[in-house]
């Protein structure tokens, strides 16, 4: 028995759990209150998924056929023809995805072992884009093809909701009106309604919980959400259920529909760690108050009307007494890794177990106006320290096994990554991380050295439009020369770069969009971005596009004279994206298809040699940008100058130094050749004996575990105490091979 239950619904990821109920529990435990977690998404696609899943699946599916006898397409025709052979690999191929079983790759591959219908009419296009792949990438690909092939007709002819990462996502996305959604929940229950609730009923039954909180992280997620807090109504009546996550944080801020309090007792925004501790403290109170008493951030119906209540006096928790994340009772080793597409960036999403942490609550920049700039998640920025950040990675490696981390921050700090790089090395710590950056100039060379030998492997980063004009208006705080030369860094140092992209920002022509997929084109053939997806802009409530249109040229559609989305039959129910028209009129829905197509080839390191306007059905105006722009860019004269308050640093090892003598001239002197090996190769060179032995000792002392960090002007007035003409010495062809070998500037 638990006194708290904390559920995510179906679906987010198949590979990990989504980190939000980890990250409570971490923080319950810090206050002794007793919880248990369960990822409900995948607990349901387990037992979709199996032998006795799919047996069940294809019975109903024939059942369906019996009652509508209309003809299901070829597609499904096939699958049902060939149930069997999905029934009989169905155990096999989770557990290779799994991990479990990873010899079944030869069979996969072998392409007689799985049972094929229309998702496999890739395969063409797949020998192209993954030509390359290893065997058990190119088996996850081709097993990822036969469950999408089933979740097409599962689709088709059992529940037409299903998707592997959301579940009727319509009824959540901009659903101002609550109509749609409550006369759905008043329907019967669907196929997966049906798995999900009877899983849920075997563990309300274990836990026996007096407070079940449902995170709902994207719309995806919300369906389901009411259909477990609809049951747990109807069949645990005197358990309280609270909602609260990604979801509501940014949609339902504008609550006032009564009908949702039938399904959910409290709706919490932001940060959860507060409400949810004064929550349990209500719920357990005994004899229970009459109304909510103290609370933070809560919905709650109070004499039959929706009441936000925010008046505790209690402040948040800083980030450094929130706990580390928890992720005990998930089903860590039965999260399923897939390869959906050649993306390199969301092979990351969805192939592999990562733990979820964060480097810091909020945004460092908190500028960019189409983003929710207004809401805390954004704007309440807060780092944690490097230390702290380092202890909970490995507590949670001990805890779960997994040495891979993806910091999930709207955007990492450079000055945090760098210290926590460098206490990662100091601990030998062996860990492969991830995470979303700015394109800041921070991102040196020598910065970009440093996370990789930490165990970076990828960035994410906005790019948003490539165009100079629309970054300072979307106050970015960037230009394409900075991104071109800080994603040079990135890719020079082995760390992958992923490019957002947006297209139809407000006022953006034609023109601008033709220019900025050149800028893209330009980036990709050099090399210097591996990985992006095309976004088309959306405007949001909490934005400073949605809060004040006309400063961006563009008029909200459907709002009341109080700016806000008309509401349904019982009030206003979800509150964020906004459709709204441009000015300029141009309908940018249009270049869609070509830029992704474009984007598609570029990624596979092809097609760069294509007009524009081949990617496009329509005309469009020539690009008005050089073809070299990105080349100039990177070709821009590097600075010789070393600021004296720049921190030196040395992350490599100790060399082998041999002493000889040199003559000339009938003088001799002593000369010190210095040998230096690193993981993949070997450098050599000689110095003066008095200036090598000066060396080797600075490098002692710069070395990241001495903990002691040294200014260039510290090491410059210690060389002149010794020898002259430090920037001599310090520019010359021995000293710049060290920057390879682990000499950096930060």
């Amino acid at each position: 028995m638990k006194d708290l239950l904390l559920i995510t619904p179906p679906f987010t990821q198949l590979n990990t759990p989504y980190p939000a109920t980890a990250y409570l529990k971490g923080f319950l435990n810090t206050k002794k209150i007793s919880c248990f977690q369960m990822d409900l998404g995948i607990e349901v696609i387990l037992e979709l998924f199996s032998k006795k899943g799919l047996e069940k699946m294809f019975q109903t599916a024939s059942l369906e056929f019996q009652v509508n006898p209309q003809p299901a397409t070829l597609n499904s025709q096939r699958i049902i023809s060939l149930k069997h052979d999905y029934v009989n690999t169905i155990d096999a191929v989770i557990q290779f995805l799994q991990g479990k079983n990873q010899t079944l790759a030869r069979q996969i591959c072998s392409g007689n072992f799985l049972p094929q219908a229309s998702r496999f009419n890739q395969l063409d296009d797949m020998e192209w884009a993954f030509g390359s792949m290893g065997m058990q990438d190119k088996a996850k690909h081709l097993a990822t093809l036969y469950l999408e092939d089933l979740s097409d007709f599962i689709v088709e002819c059992v529940d037409e909701n299903f998707g592997f990462s959301r579940y009727a996502e319509r009824l959540g996305r901009s659903a101002n009106s609550f109509d749609e959604m409550y006369s759905h929940l008043q329907n019967e229950l669907t196929y997966i309604d049906t798995i999900t609730l009877n899983i849920l009923n075997e563990r309300l039954q274990d836990v026996q919980p007096k407070l079940v909180c449902i995170s709902v992280p994207f719309p995806g997620n919300l369906y389901s959400a009411f259909r477990c807090a609809q049951f747990i109504k109807m069949n645990f009546p005197i358990i309280k259920i609270a909602m609260g996550g990604g979801f509501p944080n940014t949609e339902l801020r504008s609550l006032s529909d009564k009908r949702v309090f039938e399904f959910f007792d409290f709706i919490t925004l932001d940060d959860g760690e507060l409400p949810i501790e004064l929550l349990i403290s209500h719920v357990l109170n005994s004899p229970p108050l009459e109304g909510l008493g103290e609370a933070k951030r809560t919905f709650v119906l109070e004499q039959n009307e929706v009441v936000y209540k925010n008046n505790t006096l209690k402040n948040d928790y800083k980030q450094s007494q929130v706990g580390t994340p928890d992720y005990s009772d998930l089903f860590l080793d039965n999260y399923i890794s897939v390869i959906e597409m050649a993306n390199p960036m969301h092979s990351l999403w969805s192939d592999g177990r990562w733990n979820k942490l964060t480097m810091a609550h909020g945004c460092y920049w908190g500028k960019c106006t189409f983003c929710d700039i207004t809401l805390d998640y954004i704007k309440l920025y807060e780092p944690i320290a490097a230390k702290t950040l380092v202890d909970r990675m490995e507590e949670m490696i001990a805890q779960t096994g997994e040495n891979g981390f993806h910091f999930v921050d709207e955007a990492a700090p450079p000055a945090l990554m760098k210290e926590v790089a460098l206490e990662i090395l100091r601990r030998k710590l062996t860990v492969t991380w991830w995470t979303n950056i700015r394109f800041e100039k921070s991102f040196t060379r020598d910065l970009c050295f440093l996370l990789k030998a930490s165990g970076c492997i990828a960035v994410s980063g906005g790019l948003e439009v490539a165009s100079d004009r629309l970054l300072e208006l979307i106050k970015k705080g960037v230009t394409v020369e900075q991104v071109a030369q800080v994603t040079h860094n990135f890719t020079e140092s082995g760390i992958m770069v992923h490019a957002y992209l947006m297209y139809g920002y407000p006022t953006q022509t034609v023109q601008e969009t033709i220019d900025s997929l050149e800028m893209v084109r330009q980036l990709f053939e050099l090399g210097i971005i591996q990985s992006g997806f095309w976004h088309q802009f959306a405007m949001t409530a909490h934005s400073p596009v949605g809060m004040f249109p006309e400063e961006f040229r563009v008029i909200p559609i459907g709002l009341d004279e109080k700016a806000l989305p008309l509401g349904g039959l019982g009030g206003l129910f979800a509150n964020n994206d906004i459709q709204f028209k441009d000015k300029t009129g141009i309908n940018h829905d249009k270049f869609s298809f070509g830029l992704k197509k474009s984007l598609f080839n570029y990624m596979h390191g092809i097609c760069f040699d294509y007009e524009l306007q081949d990617w496009f059905d329509f005309k469009i105006p020539n690009t008005t940008i050089p073809s070299d722009y990105i080349v100039s860019c990177l070709e821009k004269e590097k600075s010789f100058n070393t600021k004296p308050s720049a921190k030196i640093v040395w992350i490599g090892g100790k060399p082998i130094s041999e002493t000889f003598t040199k003559s000339k001239k009938g003088c001799s002197w002593e000369m010190m050749k210095l040998t230096f090996h690193d993981k993949r190769e070997t450098i050599e060179f000689s110095l003066e004996k008095e200036r090598a032995e000066w060396l080797v000792t600075t490098l002692e002392t710069l070395s990241i575990f001495q903990n002691k960090n040294q200014t260039f002007a510290q090491i410059k007035t210690d060389f002149e105490t010794h020898f002259e003409n430090f920037e001599l010495f310090w520019y010359s062809k021995q000293i710049t091979s060290l920057k390879d070998f682990g000499l950096l500037v930060l």
